[in-house]
């Protein structure tokens, strides 16, 4: 597989995401990922979260985040990508 050096999600979900199980799915989907990061609530209802590693793999973890748990209702996914460095590993939730 072809390794991406510094590649770094920076995403926002909208919609039923909070009280439904959401960071845990992600912190699940990306710790067998293999990816460095963190998520977490905002106080706007939506769940914000960054997440490190090789971009091929990064790719799957939006495919996820686009469905969520089986309780959750995602109506918008905001994606940038950065070269930030320093993300936790392992991938955190963040209060």
């Amino acid at each position: 597989m072809r390794r991406t050096q510094g590649a770094t999600l920076h995403a926002t979900v909208r919609g039923r995401v909070q009280g439904v199980g959401f960071r845990q799915f992600v912190q699940g989907h990306a710790a067998q990922l293999g990816l460095a990061g963190w998520v977490r609530n905002r106080p706007d209802g939506s769940v914000e979260l960054m997440a490190g590693g090789d971009q091929e793999v990064i790719h799957q973890l939006i495919e996820e985040l686009r469905s969520g748990p089986p309780a959750a209702r995602v109506e918008e996914l905001d994606v940038a990508w950065s070269e930030e460095n320093g993300l936790p590993n392992p991938f955190q939730i963040r209060a």
